[in-house]
């Protein structure tokens, strides 16, 4: 999986592949291998709605000239990005602290609402099994996703999966669910195509030598990751050959990020907006927008406004966005897009249901899914000792080049991933009136616990495939309103209060409203929490007491058939003891 490196405030981060090697038992935490630092060239510039440089490309040349003098630098417009953010030339790769120069000249422009500098991604692992009975992650009680059972129900038909990733490479077990994509690499060395965005988004490889990629890059062969990342979703299925794919009757969109030393942030984002059927200058219509989006690729540093602009606008379009977590083994919301919100965060499992040695975690994971482990936590670095524990899935042979097709086992949470974006797809095709919201809420609150441990924190649990189909299928799909705004909850003080409003329905609320709670909080038993109707009736969720364990993340059911459907619904939370912090995440409300 592909971790997007973000440069902020002249720190350089990067996207890369989520396999990492894991300290042994009792030692202390491997410290994580610094990202290579390379050069840069551009800056995503977000003006005001209200300034003139917002709308008019010509203002936003002449502004960005201005500010390239008045920093010493040779700046220039180039162009939209889908977000409306401007792409800024810096006239040729600049270090860090020379960039960090030309963005502070920007930010201290009041019409200016943020300034990131254009950040690089990588992809993130690789696939190796050919038989479906080698795909324990499908149907192994003790940790695979369950997914069997759900295909009597529902394969995917009619939902477009869009993979932002290295692109595709011709695999005869995937072709006849591939649509068309396309290629958003900006730079023709990188994309290795000879020229710079096209419709073709086949996979060139993504191999390197030393040093290229920045100071202290190592050289690494192709991964063709977005082609592995492909399979698990949806390669052909009762075919007689290859895997299963999950999703195995939708179709697969591959969508070209990722090149030679990762991919830019704003192809990324204009490739998330593209996917989900959203407008970018220059680039033709998507004749087939994606209702979920994978991307199995990241780098290091909170969410930007870059991401979140295009995600937020990703989901009111209607899309499912699903994000690796990062193979770190660090607090994932330290990565992005992992910390970004409006996300279906994903952390790695292994076979025995236990998260998995390399696997980002913490509060900001929302589900966990089978990424397997080719090697254990103290089996040598880069060596491939147990490959029957990885994910199989579709690959290519080339080093360099692509070759002939296989299939190989890879893991990494860039492969847990699109686990959960093939479950996505089979909700959406079960119920296609579902939002974004509801499938999210329909894969946390179905799955079931890890058999084993997670350490850090992995979300409501396992994905439970079956369970989740079974949740929107057996019964019908009531209203759901959701905020995923992050609202702080000050320590031992006043009650803060975060707000939803309902419109459309008709009459009093059921007798049976579910109230889903997600709340991230050190220490529960300190928060008290109510539900207040439009009409100002408080109904108690939760008292204080002495329970230490941490977050509330659960669904409440509170009989409303006294209280007004329509209105603004407010939670209420007030932490009223010493010592711990936390904030809302989000919450929603099933009618």
């Amino acid at each position: 999986m592909a971790i997007s490196v973000t440069l902020l405030g002249g720190t350089a981060t990067g996207a890369l592949a989520l396999s990492v090697p894991a300290a042994a038992p009792g030692a202390a935490p491997a410290a994580v291998t610094p990202l290579p630092v390379a050069p840069v060239e551009n800056l995503i510039v977000g003006y005001k709605s209200g300034a003139t440089e917002a709308r008019s490309n010509t203002a936003a040349a002449d502004d960005a000239k201005a500010k390239g003098a008045k920093a010493g630098e040779k700046v220039a417009f180039e162009r939209r990005l889908g977000t409306g953010a401007a792409l800024v030339d810096l006239g040729g790769k600049l270090s860090a602290a020379e960039a960090g120069d030309v963005a502070s000249a920007f930010r201290a422009d009041p019409d200016v609402a943020y300034v990131e500098l254009d950040s690089r991604a990588y992809a993130m692992a690789t696939p190796d099994d050919t038989e479906y009975a080698k795909q324990w992650d499908l149907f192994e009680p003790t940790a695979g996703m369950n997914v069997p059972a759900a295909w009597d129900k529902t394969t995917g038909s009619g939902v477009t999966v869009a993979v932002i990733d290295t692109g595709y490479v011709a695999h005869s077990d995937l072709a006849s669910n591939v649509v068309a994509g396309y290629d958003f690499i900006t730079s023709s060395t990188a994309a290795r195509d000879g020229n710079g965005r096209d419709s073709n988004p086949a996979d060139q490889g993504d191999w390197s030598a030393a040093g290229e990629c920045g100071t202290g890059s190592k050289a690494s062969d192709s991964s063709w990751h977005g082609t592995h990342v492909a399979g698990t979703i949806g390669a052909a299925t009762n075919n007689a050959k290859g895997v299963a794919g999950i999703a195995y009757n939708a179709k697969i969109q591959p969508i070209r990020v990722l090149g030679k030393c990762g991919g830019a942030t704003s192809d990324i984002v204009d490739a998330i907006t593209w996917a989900s059927g959203g407008s970018v200058p220059g680039v033709p219509a998507n004749a087939t927008p994606a209702k979920v989006i994978n991307m199995s690729l990241g780098g290091s540093g909170a969410c930007g406004t870059s991401y979140q602009n295009a995600i937020n606008a990703a989901v009111a379009r209607g899309t499912t966005v699903v994000v690796a977590a990062g193979n770190s083994n660090a607090n994932a919301s330290g990565f992005s897009p992992a910390s970004c919100n409006n996300v279906i965060n994903v952390a790695a499992s292994n076979r025995t249901g236990d998260r998995s040695f390399y696997s980002n975690y913490g509060t900001v994971i929302d589900v966990a899914a089978p990424g397997g482990e080719t090697r254990r936590a103290t089996d040598t670095p880069g060596t491939v000792t147990t490959p029957e524990n990885g994910i199989l899935s579709t690959l290519n042979t080339g080093t360099t080049t692509p070759s002939a097709e296989n299939y190989k086992p890879y893991q990494g949470t860039s492969m847990a991933a699109p686990h959960v974006a093939g479950l996505a797809a089979l909700l959406v095709a079960a119920k296609p009136s579902l939002t974004p919201a509801q499938v999210e809420s329909t894969i946390k609150t179905t799955t079931r616990p890890l058999a084993g441990t997670c350490t850090g924190g992995c979300g409501t649990g396992l994905a439970d495939a079956t369970a989740a189909v079974a949740a929107v299928t057996s019964t019908p799909t009531t209203p759901s309103f959701e905020n995923t705004t992050d609202v702080a909850i000050p320590d031992n003080a006043g009650a803060v209060s975060s707000s939803i409003t309902v419109s459309g329905l008709t009459g009093n609320a059921p007798a049976a409203l579910k109230v889903n709670v997600d709340i991230k909080h050190s220490y529960r038993g300190d928060l008290v929490i109510d539900l207040v109707a439009p009409n100002g009736t408080v109904k108690r969720l939760k008292s204080s007491s002495s329970d230490s364990a941490a977050n509330v993340i659960t669904t409440y059911t509170v009989d409303g058939s006294a209280l007004p459907a329509n209105g603004t619904w407010q939670l209420r939370v007030q932490d009223v003891a010493a010592a711990d912090t936390g904030y809302i995440d989000s919450w929603s409300l099933g009618f």
